[in-house]
């Protein structure tokens, strides 16, 4: 299956550890490097030179670039929203995508997903199944998404899933859409506790796992505290602090500015490249290479949540 904007394979270890079969297309040569590494099925190029035609796959997997939807992102693309929705259903009605006037380059990659599933349909070789996530703030789009795939007889399904709830050991919420023509779709239940402040860590609905700790995915560093590179109206006293008992924050590709602090508060080694990849779900041993790794493994899809949506989507 194609996996577009792919990186460094988040996705992609989803699948194979489900016996998948996936290429992934990126075009960042860091993040490809990563995946040749890894092993992984590659396509080094940009996803707009490439057509369903070229992949003879029925199932279709996507996340495309997040930084204009994020909040710390340059917001263009939560500015667009309006005319992105516009476009959704303009395609919806044409039968293809045009990109709106005036629209940056990366926030318009938001509806090349449409695109291939709008050329495969139309080509009489329709995706069976779709699986597609992003910051939440591209919900209202996903939700656009549906009202063009149901029309065409696909069950649709999307809503925001909290990435604790399936085994990652972080906070991260993704917004994420499934498709099947085949049959009926639901988003993947919760497999694990989700994460509330302040409450133990195995308390709570006994038939779910409890959510993963720092300290449970990293049992080598031992106790700590990170102080997040995440401020409150820019005071650094205001950032925020976890320890390794519970969850981590967000991974983002600014994870090596996080301090780590021992019990008494002395400065202990940032995390590694493999550590801040474990907490993304990634093997300890994944082979990360190239430059700016820390920005592939926050722009990486986290493995458990990945492989929940795919099993949603295709068993």
């Amino acid at each position: 299956m194609p996996d577009l904007f792919a990186g460094p394979g988040g996705i992609d270890v989803a699948a194979k550890d489900l016996g998948l079969h996936l290429t992934g297309i990126e075009w960042d040569p860091n993040a490809v490097a990563t995946r040749i590494a890894a092993g992984l099925s590659t396509i080094h190029g940009n996803v707009r030179d490439f057509r369903p035609v070229d992949f003879d796959e029925d199932v279709i997997a996507a996340g495309p670039p997040c930084q204009t939807f994020s909040i710390g992102g340059t917001g263009k693309g939560r500015a667009s929203l309006d005319a992105l929705l516009a476009a959704v259903k303009t395609a919806g009605a044409r039968g293809f995508v045009t990109t709106p006037e005036g629209l940056d380059d990366r926030t318009s990659l938001v509806l090349e997903p449409l695109r291939w599933i709008l050329e495969a349909y139309n080509s009489r070789h329709p995706y069976r199944a779709i699986v597609l996530e992003q910051v939440p703030a591209v919900l209202p789009i996903w939700q656009a998404y549906a009202e063009v795939l149901e029309p065409r007889g696909y069950s649709v399904a999307t809503g925001v899933l909290n990435a604790e709830e399936y085994g990652v050991p972080q906070t991260r919420k993704r917004a994420a859409l499934l498709a099947r023509l085949d049959g009926p779709v639901a988003l993947p239940a919760p497999t694990h506790r989700r994460y509330v402040k302040g409450v133990p860590q195995f308390a709570g609905d006994p038939s779910l796992l409890p959510w993963i700790s720092m300290a449970d995915a990293l049992p080598d560093r031992g106790e700590f505290t990170v102080v997040s590179n995440y401020g409150t109206g820019g005071d650094p006293k205001n950032r925020g602090r976890r320890t390794s008992a519970v969850p981590a924050f967000t991974v983002t590709g600014k994870i090596s500015r996080f301090r780590l602090l021992d019990p008494d508060g002395r400065e202990l080694p940032r995390f590694t490249h493999a550590e801040a990849g474990q907490l993304q779900g990634f093997p300890a041993d994944y082979p990360w290479t190239g430059n700016d790794i820390p920005q592939q493994i926050g722009n990486a899809a986290p493995v458990p949540l990945a492989t929940a949506l795919l099993r949603a989507a295709t068993a």
